[in-house]
């Protein structure tokens, strides 16, 4: 791809799109597909998706800030973010994935407002430092708005992680911080994210963007035509939505774009961010008592240690075991091995092949 022509380097508002329309399960029993991880508040009193507006509200104003979610969770993302206008969310019909769901959000928008940079971000992931976010996502705002640049925000990696993807570093663009993405990696074992943390040559995928929205509309349109003429249908017939939107092809927005953009840049994020991807992402990175456990409600811990110990309601006590996640609900309580957290999908596979949904 060559590069979009320059854009002027005036001052402009800046936009966020915030993707809250995930049904993940992986917080099961606290998570249920009608009440999914950006509606949990996992670490202070303010959901994910609360702290994911808050930390853009100092750079982005209410009045640009615009929500993309699903029927059936949009009457909870309204009622825990009421300042932003109804109209700012737009309401998936069916999943479609990331692609289409950009797409139509970008179509939403006043004219004006996609002409700006648009960040585009997952409203379930946590970050330690908020001023360090703010600091790197103003930059891009910077770049995408001056040099008409699509980017994303590679994470600084910590350790060797195979639950993420990767982004491996191409050459620096002068003067501005930026590096081109050579491409995207795919989750890797053990020994190559190794060679990738030395390496110092790569960066975990985020899944964050800043793009102007007209070039990523004009994007689309090359790049997945078919898409692109659906959502100009949609866009002029909105009325239609519940008929044309399950027609749109479902592709993430990595697979139908950014993947294929030789002039991808990224910007390096180090602000403790974590996509939260179970109880033992969870445990990582909340307060631990004198013996290690990571606790929250009412917990009873003898002669235990490095546990995650989670009472929403009720109480937890455990006697001598250690590397547990316990996790107490109103209806339901979870324990298992920390190293096994992932494997809480097949309890909910369980579950409905039981039949017993109301537990889902």
């Amino acid at each position: 791809m060559s590069e979009p022509a320059a854009a002027p380097a005036a001052r402009e508002r800046p936009a966020a799109l915030i993707l809250a329309g995930g049904s993940g399960t992986r917080f099961w029993p606290l998570s249920r597909r009608s009440r999914p991880k950006q509606l949990l508040a996992l670490e202070a009193e303010r959901t994910l998706l609360q702290a994911t507006f808050d930390r853009l509200r100092p750079l982005v104003d209410p009045g640009s800030i615009w929500i993309s979610t699903t029927r059936e969770l949009v009457r909870d993302v309204r009622r825990q973010l009421p300042q932003v206008a109804a109209s700012q969310v737009v309401v998936e019909p069916e999943a479609r994935n990331t692609a289409p769901a950009i797409g139509w959000a970008l179509h939403s928008m006043p004219a004006a407002l996609r002409e700006g940079p648009v960040a585009v971000l997952p409203a379930d992931h946590r970050v330690g430092d908020p001023d360090a976010f703010r600091a790197v996502l103003a930059a891009a705002f910077a770049a995408a708005s001056a040099r008409d640049l699509v980017i994303t925000l590679g994470v600084v990696p910590r350790w060797p992680e195979t639950g993420y993807g990767y982004l491996r570093l191409g050459p620096a663009l002068p003067g501005s911080g930026l590096r081109r993405v050579s491409r995207f990696v795919e989750k890797p074992d053990a020994a190559k994210a190794r060679r990738f943390v030395r390496s110092g040559s790569y960066l975990w995928n985020a899944g964050i963007f800043v793009f102007r929205g007209s070039s990523l509309l004009r994007l689309l349109k090359r790049l997945q035509p078919e898409m692109a003429a659906g959502l100009a249908a949609l866009a002029a017939a909105p009325e239609r939505v519940g008929e044309l939107y399950p027609l749109l092809p479902s592709i993430s927005i990595d697979h139908a774009v950014m993947e294929r953009l030789r002039s991808l840049a990224t910007l390096p994020l180090d602000c403790g961010w974590s996509d939260l991807g179970s109880w033992a992402a969870l445990a990582e990175v909340r307060p631990k008592d004198d013996q290690g456990n990571a606790v929250r409600g009412d917990v009873v811990a003898v002669d235990a240690v490095d546990n995650l110990l989670y009472a929403e309601r009720g109480t937890i006590a455990v006697v001598g075991v250690s590397g547990l996640v316990v996790v107490r609900t109103a209806d339901s309580v979870l324990v298992v091995p920390m190293e096994r957290a992932q494997d809480v999908r097949r309890v909910i596979a369980e579950l409905e092949a039981r039949g017993r949904y109301e537990l889902v």
